[in-house]
């Protein structure tokens, strides 16, 4: 019995291993496998395209029937015969790759592109949409390839001359996904960073309104006109970090958030350019946004001053950096007033914390922020308000007096009673002294 159940384990087990092995050489690309036991030497078959294959008949089917449905003889070295990545990953996707094809296409579509250069304006459009369609199929006929790199490329500027925009900025987003590192990069990111603009633009001349849903026209997003290219600007950055245009992308959008006053968004960019890209030539300018951004997003004295402080270090860090720049006039004045500004609101946030504290008659804590005020900023016009409350609240108490101090008798306090404390008996006249409440040498207090 033991033995019946062995053989069925190893009958199993070369059933299973005889199918994964096949499914294993199929996926490398061989067009036939024949099972152990079959022809071939070793009876193992020949497992690699282009090599001759067993018929279904087996060893006994005829030498005809063999020769009849036997594959072509190989005479490349194996080396050559192994199946390609390429062949691979279209294996692994479902999209069984045809280079012959596709190259086919790619001729087609550029023969067409090239025809629809030198067409009239009419036939031009419908001449670019036709070669993006002949790109694409190309592309989707060798997935993971170069070629298809290309074809995606031209598919996007295809579209683009056909005054498609929305297409092929999703031709365009699809080749820096699928090839973060292609060759066709910078070019990608200036066409995106073009097709941003024009929307930019057509935001600016009011046909971005909520209300307006552009159903029609090619040229422009659904709606969000603005919303649409500040997400293509970011995504220039993000799919190229080190590109020739992401810094420029990066001062773009947050130039569109000031013009729509989204003051926090604006700031993120403006923060990101100033520490992401240190070389770029838009820094004077990240710098002094910042300081507006900062100085807008600020609340007032009711909240916190963070972003005043801040401010406050952009300031510095902009005379400092940029001396050159600080020598023509206006900006040189638009640094001065906005560092008198952030003064200003940190004056205003430590006279509204002594005035707190006056109301709740805690004077002492009032006149040292009054101090610290005309301390820190004595050319402030809250300065003046300090020597007033100064000179008012002068000889008052630090402190409140506990009103109704008699309950507190009448109450056991809530905190605990310090504990007896031992100290050693002294030597000499102390220690002559009768201890009647402990026989160790201590004196309990």
């Amino acid at each position: 019995m033991k033995s019946n159940r062995n053989k069925a384990r190893s009958s199993t087990g070369n059933v299973l291993g005889w199918t994964s092995t096949s499914l294993l050489l199929l996926s490398l690309g061989c067009t036939s496998v024949t099972a152990p036991g079959g022809a071939g030497p070793g009876g193992m078959g020949r497992w690699w395209p282009g090599w001759p294959s067993a018929n279904s008949q087996g060893p006994q089917g005829s030498a005809a029937d063999v020769a009849e449905t036997s594959e072509p003889v190989d005479d490349r070295p194996l080396v050559q015969r192994i199946p390609t990545p390429t062949r691979l990953v279209g294996y692994v996707t479902g999209k069984a790759e045809n280079t012959t094809k596709a190259k086919e296409l790619y001729r087609k579509g550029d023969a067409i592109f090239r025809q629809a250069q030198n067409a009239s304006e009419k036939e031009r459009i419908a001449l670019f949409g036709k070669a993006a369609d002949h790109f694409a199929d190309a592309g989707d006929a060798a997935p993971g390839s170069a070629l298809q790199q290309d074809a995606l490329y031209m598919q996007g500027e295809s579209l683009f001359f056909a005054n498609d925009l929305n297409g092929a900025r999703d031709a365009f987003e699809t080749l820096q996904k699928e090839f973060p590192r292609n060759r066709h990069s910078d070019r990608v990111a200036a066409r995106l960073f073009t097709i941003s603009q024009y929307w930019i633009e057509t935001s600016k001349a009011g046909a971005d309104a909520w209300y307006k849903v552009n159903l029609f026209d090619k040229t422009r997003p659904l709606m969000d006109h603005d919303g649409h290219a500040v997400k293509v600007l970011d995504q220039i950055r993000y799919d190229d970090p080190t590109g020739k245009l992401a810094d420029d992308a990066t001062m773009a959008a947050a130039a569109e958030h000031i013009r729509n006053e989204r003051y926090e968004q604006a700031d993120e960019f403006l923060t990101d350019l100033r520490e992401t890209f240190t070389d770029s030539n838009h820094q004077f300018l990240a710098h002094m946004l910042g300081i507006r951004c900062k100085l807008e997003i600020y609340a007032g004295p009711q909240y916190g001053e963070r972003v005043l402080e801040e401010a406050a270090d952009l300031v510095d860090q902009t005379r400092q950096r940029f001396p050159a720049e600080l020598r023509e006039q206006k900006y040189a004045d638009i640094l001065a007033r906005a560092a008198a500004e952030i003064e200003f609101h940190q004056a205003e946030k430590l006279a509204f914390r002594a005035r707190l504290r006056g109301k709740q008659r805690e004077f002492g804590a009032s006149r040292e922020i009054y101090r610290k005020l005309l301390r820190d900023f004595p050319n402030t016009p809250q300065a003046e308000e300090a020597r007033e409350a100064l000179a008012e609240i002068d000889g008052l108490p630090d402190s409140p007096t506990q009103k109704l101090a008699f309950l507190t008798k009448l109450f056991p306090d809530s905190k605990q009673s310090t504990p007896l404390e031992t100290v050693q008996s002294q030597s000499g006249d102390d220690a002559s002294e009768p201890d009647t409440e402990s026989n160790n040498g201590t004196i309990l207090r």
